[in-house]
């Protein structure tokens, strides 16, 4: 037997004497504790691993965010999960609070109607828009503008700063354009979707009279879809006035962003007179402060992709007037 080289001795009594686990970090490798080891645990780590997998897999949050208000209107603050029901697919689901009232941060896409048919009243939009960011925007909540008219037109990306999404609105200016105003949609929808932090409430907020005439890819039926596979909520305002029920094209743009709101649980408003925009901007905010964020864990635990209704009732308290999503997509 050669005896060991000066020096070796040492190094061997340091590694011997070094704690269990360790020679990864030595070697440069991944560091494996003694616990999770598999020369320690042979058997008990894939079956709990594959436990871990199975619950992982099989349990899908789903987010619900639920408006309530009273026979007045006026929104109420005292909503449990026991007060209500939500079912998928007509079954019965476990429901469960995420949060307090209002409390939940928004991710807002502000759009801009800025074709020939707005023009006239755009300045007093935009003067409403301001004062209702002002109103809105609260610490961790984000706020990103577009403009609708000949093509979609992301302004103002994602900020959560009060100044900057101002000065993007300041910054939008009225054109004699045509409105692709589904397209706009569809562009918002998807924007929200890729940048919105997943646990927050998606809200697009929209000043347009819905004349659709120049979308070039989309249709209702896209921006429908769109809105509810990025899961957010459409309101609208509509600043026609009394004038939109001479006029059949008004009247048809209104219809198109009442079939948005209502399946996606926002509002869709027409304005009698411009100078009430503030005051239904007003509305919309104190709405949104006062909505909850119920969610469920889906008791289809393998669901094959495509649309699943949901339907959320207030079924102790049935003087409540209840307005939420109606349905989401399941994308693998």
């Amino acid at each position: 037997m050669r005896p060991l080289a000066p020096g070796i001795l040492p190094i061997l009594l340091a590694i011997l004497t070094l704690p269990t686990g360790s020679l990864g970090c030595l070697a440069g490798g991944p560091q494996i504790s003694q616990q999770t080891s598999a020369q320690s645990k042979p058997q008990q780590e894939p079956a709990q691993k594959q436990q871990e997998d199975t619950i992982h897999l099989s349990s899908r949050l789903v987010l619900v965010p639920v408006s309530a208000s009273d026979s007045s209107g006026q929104p109420v603050k005292d909503l449990t999960p026991a007060d209500i029901t939500i079912e998928e697919d007509g079954r019965s689901q476990q429901v469960v609070s995420l949060g307090e009232p209002g409390k939940t941060p928004l991710e807002i896409a502000l759009l801009m109607d800025v074709s020939g048919s707005t023009q006239k009243q755009f300045s007093f939009e935009q003067q409403a828009a301001v004062q209702f960011i002002g109103d809105i925007l609260k610490t961790n909540d984000a706020i990103s503008l577009f403009s609708i008219a000949l093509t979609p037109q992301l302004v103002k990306t994602r900020t959560g700063s009060r100044d900057e999404a101002v000065a993007g609105l300041m910054s939008i200016r009225s054109s004699n354009e045509p409105t692709a105003f589904f397209d706009t949609i569809v562009d918002a929808a998807q924007y929200l979707g890729k940048t919105a932090d997943p646990n927050s409430r998606r809200v697009l907020v929209v000043i347009s009279d819905g004349e659709e005439n120049y979308s070039k890819s989309n249709k209702l039926d896209d921006a429908l879809r769109e809105l509810q596979k990025n899961d957010c909520l459409f309101y609208s305002i509509n600043p026609s006035g009394e004038g939109i029920r001479l006029n059949k094209i008004s009247l048809r743009g209104q219809k198109f962003m009442e079939a948005l709101a209502l399946p996606t649980g926002g509002q869709a408003f027409n304005v009698a007179r411009v100078d009430n925009l503030e005051s239904v901007f007003r509305q919309i905010a104190e709405e949104l402060q006062a909505q909850y964020l119920f969610g469920y864990y889906s008791a289809d635990e393998h669901p094959a992709e495509g649309f699943k209704t949901i339907t959320v009732r207030a079924s102790k308290r049935a003087d409540l007037r209840i307005r939420a999503r109606q349905g989401y997509y399941v994308r693998k």
